[in-house]
């Protein structure tokens, strides 16, 4: 692909920071290597391949809107993940939950679930140049109810352990099929709508079942665990809070998530980043956009995303940081949800790679805050929309607003007939 207009924009841009002490062709390089982990569960509303199941959403989350043209099958989802990956520049991974076995319409309870219903996923993601990460399900299901491995419940408990240890296995399978580490989130909804009588218990049994879970040591995955704000109809307590989890990922050397829509929203999540990362071995983000509450709007350029993005380049630490996608709109088109939001992800990522991180710092030192002050308000209005186009290019996918015909043109040949 050649487009003399965007090579002749980015030759100007690149003359722009190079004077203020930027390498954009160094920016670019290293944007190119930075892999985000799709969701799969924004192509289907969250529904997965189940036979059995509730069928509907439960345990606290919820999508919203009914657009036309859900993924309702294995090939669908399929189909429409490598259509938006198409319209993504660079090289990417998915990200699985547990619910989307090939299950190939047999009836498999979530404690008897094997790494051979995820076989035709590991083959499919080599055929396509890709990798996979892995989630345990543990809401939408007769057995969730508010609380899984928090419950008082023995039998209800173990289920939930059973389930998560075969969940790991499959990482571990995974991982070893793709020679790159599966890594695998666990996150529990459980909590309570009202304050409960003893917060300790039902933490203290969930501090048992991951003891418990984690017992085995697998060399091909990575663990992370993730925490919650609340959770509808769970309102007032949440079991594995950030604090809970922070407390146990630096105790058990256990990678943290921190997804972007699970804090209050006066938190500043980017600055999380340089505390964890003295203290825990790796981040895993879930990178989603919550309007009022936990709502996993589709992500945007905005703040937040701008600030956790320079947090993360301004620490030196992408090979520390994990970034994964959470979010499920059902209100748009689905294909043009993770288009958008991916892409707002990797500005957000450019944004912060074209800052001239040596110059900031040397200013700090000396302390000429007016100076470092300017600097960082004048790359604000620097042209850095010609240096994606140009990424764009580079990557043989549509710059600019060229994606949205592409998209159009799916819905109306694939998607629409969907019913």
């Amino acid at each position: 692909m050649k487009d003399i207009s965007i090579e002749k924009a980015y030759e100007a841009a690149r003359d722009r920071y190079a004077a203020i002490g930027t390498d954009t062709d160094k920016a670019l390089e290293i944007l190119r290597k930075i892999s985000l982990s799709l969701h799969c569960w924004q192509a289907d509303d969250v529904m997965g391949f189940e036979v059995q199941g509730e069928g509907s959403l439960s345990g606290g989350i919820q999508v919203t809107g009914n657009y036309p043209g859900r993924a309702r099958n294995i090939d669908e989802l399929r189909e429409d993940l490598l259509k938006a990956l198409s319209l993504i520049p660079g090289k990417h991974r998915i990200s699985l939950h547990e619910i989307y076995g090939d299950f190939q319409g047999k009836a498999v309870d979530r404690n008897e679930v094997t790494p051979e219903y995820f076989r035709s996923w590991m083959q499919w993601a080599a055929e396509n140049g890709l990798k996979l990460d892995f989630n345990s399900t543990s809401f939408s299901h007769p057995k969730s109810g508010d609380l899984t491995l928090a419950n008082p419940d023995n039998d209800i408990r173990n289920f939930w352990i059973e389930h998560t240890k075969r969940c790991r296995l499959i990482s571990e399978e995974i991982g070893k099929f793709q020679n790159d580490p599966c890594i695998m989130n666990i996150w529990v909804h459980d909590g309570s709508k009202e304050v409960p009588a003893n917060r300790l218990k039902y933490r203290r049994i969930l501090k048992d079942s991951l003891d418990e879970i984690f017992s085995v040591k697998y060399s091909h995955m990575k663990d992370c665990i993730e925490a919650k704000l609340f959770g509808i109809g769970l309102e007032s307590y949440t079991a594995g809070s950030y604090d809970f989890y922070l407390g146990y990922g630096v105790k058990n050397n256990k990678m943290v998530t921190l997804d972007t829509g699970h804090f209050h929203l006066t938190e500043s999540v980017a600055d999380k980043v340089s505390s964890l990362l003295l203290f825990t071995p790796e981040i895993m983000l879930h990178v989603s956009r919550p309007v009022r509450w936990d709502s996993d709007h589709v992500v945007i350029l905005n703040d937040d995303i701008t600030d956790l993005a320079r947090e993360i380049i301004r620490c030196g630490a992408l090979d520390k940081v994990h970034i994964g996608l959470d979010y499920f709109d059902a209100t748009i088109n689905r294909i043009g949800a993770y288009v958008t939001g991916t892409r707002a992800t990797q500005k957000a990522l450019l944004l912060a790679l074209l800052e001239p991180g040596a110059r900031l710092e040397e200013y700090e030192s000396e302390g000429r805050c007016f100076e470092r002050l300017a600097v960082q308000e004048e790359l604000k209005s620097m042209p850095w929309g010609a240096v994606w186009d140009m990424f764009c290019l580079e990557n043989d996918v549509p710059a600019g607003d060229g994606y949205i015909k592409d998209i159009l043109d799916y819905e109306s040949k694939v998607t629409s007939g969907r019913r």
